[in-house]
């Protein structure tokens, strides 16, 4: 199990500043990928968000990155578009290739140094980076500075990161795969759809590993003034060929795991998204890709919090 490289032709770099607490992930499909995207949150920060539209004219991309630094990490988007482009990777022109890479955010400035933010260069060692290897997953890449459970304030949340998985299908599926890698940056607390439990998230109090319960508190009236700067970062890879509506419902239908697994979600305070990958000639119904999503997008979302050590004078759960 690779995690999101299990899908062949997909390759995946980071580039991870661990003094600054800021980093990248580039997701390359050289080859050309039909993508869709879905958007849960609303406090999104977007770079070519437009190229994912069913009603766009341009039907593949060749890259995404998710990037820490807030808005400032958009500029990472260009490094990787310079990287493509010396490669020769991209949309053709009469005047040569123009890379359509897809980027996203995250807020983790109030971690680390707040004045340290990826930017060409990183996005660019990042794109350098990308390999067919299994996804390195933790605090790296975009999850360097992430963090999860933060409706009580950064000193009683904990730290998150990055994780990926893969579900395969079976039956007259077999032969068809589903992978998921997600940035875990979310306001809400995660917990394991299997028992219900809370895996990560607020604590009672900044000495303690008791979690306060974030749904519950704010169904009670509780805390309100956390600010907008929490998102869940999610791409979805397939080997089945999907056109650009289908890869839009597979988007949809992966958000499915990430609203199992994080409690509350999709707030006004979190951009969520779900970016979907077809890459591949393998046959089968968008219906079962999308169960098959939600459950990879579950567990990429829990390997998020269980791999991430602590950081940043925030505890993780990695030993």
């Amino acid at each position: 199990m690779k995690g999101l490289t299990d899908i062949p032709g997909i390759l995946v770099g980071h580039a991870s500043d661990y003094d600054g607490l800021t980093g990248c992930t580039v997701i390359l499909c050289e080859s050309g990928a039909v993508a869709g995207g879905d958007i849960r949150g609303s406090a999104t920060g977007l770079e070519e968000w437009d190229l994912l539209n069913p009603m766009h004219v341009t039907d593949r991309i060749q890259g995404v990155i998710f990037s820490g630094g807030s808005a400032f990490g958009l500029e990472s988007a260009s490094g990787v578009r310079r990287f493509l482009e010396h490669k020769g990777v991209g949309f053709k022109t009469g005047a040569g290739v123009v890379p359509l890479v897809v980027g996203a955010i995250l807020y983790d400035l109030g971690i680390g140094k707040k004045n340290v933010r990826p930017g060409r260069e990183m996005g660019e060692a990042a794109a350098g980076a990308a390999t067919a290897n299994p996804v390195a997953e933790g605090a790296v890449g975009a999850g360097t500075g992430a963090t999860v459970g933060k409706l009580l304030g950064m000193k009683q949340a904990m730290k998150s990161g990055l994780g990926s998985w893969t579900v395969t299908l079976e039956g007259q599926n077999a032969g068809v795969a589903v992978a998921a890698l997600a940035v875990v940056n979310a306001v809400g607390d995660v917990r394991d759809p299997a028992t219900g439990k809370i895996v990560a998230g607020a604590r009672t109090s900044p000495t303690s590993m008791d979690f306060a319960d974030s749904a519950k508190l704010m169904k009670g009236g509780g805390p309100s003034s956390f600010t907008r700067r929490n998102t869940t970062l999610v791409v979805v890879a397939t080997n089945a060929a999907l056109n650009k509506v289908e890869a839009t419902k597979l988007a949809q239908l992966g958000q499915l795991g990430v609203a199992r697994t994080i409690y509350p979600v999709n707030t006004m305070s979190d951009g969520d998204i779900v970016i979907a990958l077809s890459i591949g000639t393998a046959r089968a119904p968008v219906d079962a890709l999308g169960v098959a999503a939600a459950e990879a997008v579950s567990e990429a979302i829990l390997r998020a919090v269980r791999l991430a050590p602590t950081l940043g004078g925030l505890p993780g759960l990695k030993k």
